[in-house]
């Protein structure tokens, strides 16, 4: 099965599951990563994250950020943003992205932490300002964008990422050759152009590595959710 970063958090937004999100799934292989981008409306005064950080703190409350509804990345990046800077934004929820960037677009709300697929088309076309990406490293399709980390909030990091995972007690064997073949594909060049064409970065891992980040980030978001008091019904 592929897994999108959100099997990490769905444990913490939901009260019941009829799951184990590490106990009943065995990791194969990290396909790939793909950061959100920090998007302002241009009216908005501050070209950068410090700007945008100290922004906020003079209007605590007052700066709107808006996501594809309760629980979705980008409101899980805008309240660990707000949770490292020690800033109070107002979130507001959208059912999907192209209302909220049509919104953001219009001036109604400050920003976004959006896909790249969602805000990077109106970046370019002059109708956002883009301040950083959300990965721990720069993103190869916006290499001239920097992180957020490394704009002055160290250590912050709110990726989207893509995994492959078997059931529970898959035997080991299994998992080598699967994670053997599926590092091969992920290798061929046109596959690596079209995940690229979707904000993908490729980054296959062992299943250890994607274990260990599946295991981290479980433990990481279900902090960011008990602070911000986020919860799907």
């Amino acid at each position: 099965m592929l897994i999108p970063s959100g099997h990490a958090v769905n444990a913490s937004l939901h009260r019941k599951l009829p799951y184990d999100s590490m106990r009943d799934f065995a990791p194969i292989t990290l396909v790939g990563s793909s950061p959100l981008v920090l998007a302002v409306h241009p009216s908005l005064p501050a070209k950068s994250v410090k700007e945008l950080v100290a922004l906020a703190k003079a209007r605590p409350g007052q700066l709107t950020y808006v996501s594809a509804g309760v629980g979705a990345s980008g409101h899980l990046a805008g309240a660990l943003f707000e949770t490292m800077t020690g800033t109070k934004m107002v979130h507001i929820p959208y059912k999907g992205m192209a209302l909220a960037v049509s919104d953001l677009i219009g001036g109604q709300v400050s920003l976004t932490f959006g896909t790249s697929l969602s805000v990077v088309p109106h970046v370019r076309s002059g109708k956002l300002g883009a301040l950083a990406t959300t990965g721990a490293q720069r993103s190869p399709a916006l290499p001239d964008l920097p992180t957020v980390a490394e704009s002055g909030v160290p250590g912050y990091e709110a990726s989207l990422w893509y995994g492959f995972v078997g059931p529970a007690r898959l035997p080991a064997e299994i998992v080598r050759r699967l994670n053997s073949e599926i590092v091969a594909v992920l290798g061929l060049p046109d596959v690596r152009e079209r995940l690229a064409s979707q904000g993908v970065d490729v980054r296959p891992s062992t299943p250890e590595e994607f274990g260990r980040l599946l295991a981290s980030d479980l433990e990481r978001w279900a902090n960011v959710v008990q602070r911000a008091g986020v919860r799907v019904e």
